[in-house]
């Protein structure tokens, strides 16, 4: 069982005094040897944001080491599938991957909670949580035994609770439902009587458009209406109550982590963190546009689900949580440092956010 607190086992990948920065005492200013890393995406080639931010990543890792670490990325589907993308990096297949945690949920079903949590934390929390409050810890704990070393690498911000061919009016509505919704939120939905359905990006639209499914979440208003979902269907739901500030990752094979001198380690670092802000930067503002030019298609409309539906799946969420917990110790671990950061949290945000928005 994955106890908080544990002594990291990371075999080098935390560093000098096994701090949470993840780096190890290679030196710290060793030869100028050059390295050449391979990363993957679970991405589409050119995919806004996401892809974008990766590439970036890349860029900046190279300039700042004035090419003695170049990377060169791939895609999803361009070298291993989009959902390939744990497995490679694992394997030693490439060096680095980019993706979000709760993809590989049937591998670590705890690492869900370093990706997104229905009712949880949203960005500013889980940033806050894996940078100051122990979550970076537990993340890197749990990918010891996959030779895996994560950063947190963007973060999508608040979602969207996603598009519907028909009106939600009540949690009856959902029932028989046919929906693409990934993680801990499928199985919430599914708790609801829906029927929760993993896609790849490229799949969404038609399956959608071809009524394959019923209804879909993919992101927020940027890249829903640049996937075309608001052709498909008609119905525009909010909150996103399952995704409310979704962490993307940044996976490197601790072999090759080990294998670098200490200034590439931190440039590694600093990088995923610039990285981090500048993607939920470019969502928050991108939505914003996006979404006021979705307000003036005329056979749109924007919907808040029902009180009563929320009320509903967050009851469900919970059950859901502690049921995935009596059956698996290491998620239940995981589970318990999640809920008394988030609501110390909450205590705050209740005082402090919610107060001051409930003044506009």
């Amino acid at each position: 069982m994955l106890v908080l607190g544990l002594v990291l086992t990371l075999q080098g990948c935390a560093g000098p005094g096994n701090d949470e920065g993840g780096r190890k005492g290679g030196a710290l200013h060793a030869s100028h040897e050059k390295f050449r890393w391979k990363m993957v995406t679970a991405w589409p080639a050119n995919f806004p944001v996401f892809q974008e931010g990766v590439e970036k990543f890349a860029d900046d890792v190279g300039v700042m080491t004035d090419g003695r670490l170049q990377i060169q990325v791939f895609a999803g589907g361009e070298l291993v599938p989009s959902l390939g993308v744990f497995d490679a990096v694992s394997q030693g297949t490439v060096e680095m991957g980019h993706g979000s945690a709760y993809y590989w949920a049937g591998k670590v079903p705890a690492a869900q909670f370093l990706s997104a949590v229905p009712f949880g934390l949203t960005a500013q929390g889980m940033n806050s949580w894996i940078h100051s409050g122990g979550g970076l810890q537990i993340w890197r704990e749990l990918y010891v035994p996959f030779r895996l070393v994560p950063f947190a690498m963007g973060n999508t911000g608040m979602q969207m609770g996603g598009w519907f061919n028909k009106r939600i009016e009540s949690i009856d509505d959902l029932k028989g439902l046919k929906m693409r919704i990934p993680g801990l939120g499928g199985k919430v939905f599914a708790k609801a009587g829906g029927n929760p359905v993993l896609l790849a990006g490229g799949e969404v639209y038609t399956s959608l458009e071809r009524n394959t499914i019923d209804a879909t979440e993919w992101v927020a208003p940027f890249h829903d209406m640049r996937l075309g979902l608001d052709r498909a269907a008609k119905y525009y739901y909010y909150p996103g109550w399952h995704e409310p500030g979704t962490v993307l990752e940044l996976i490197v094979s601790t072999r090759a982590w080990q294998r670098l001198p200490e200034d590439l380690q931190r440039t590694i670092e600093v990088a995923a963190a610039a990285a981090n802000g500048w993607m939920l930067t470019q969502m928050e503002t991108l939505n914003s546009k996006a979404l006021a030019e979705l307000r003036t298609k005329p056979n749109l409309e924007v919907l808040p689900f029902p009180d009563d539906v929320i009320d509903e799946l967050r009851r469900l969420t919970e059950r859901t949580l502690d049921e995935e917990a009596a059956a698996d110790s290491e998620f239940a671990g995981v589970l318990a440092a999640y809920r008394a950061y988030r609501d110390t949290s909450n205590g705050w945000n209740s005082i402090a956010e919610d107060a001051y928005r409930g003044l506009r």
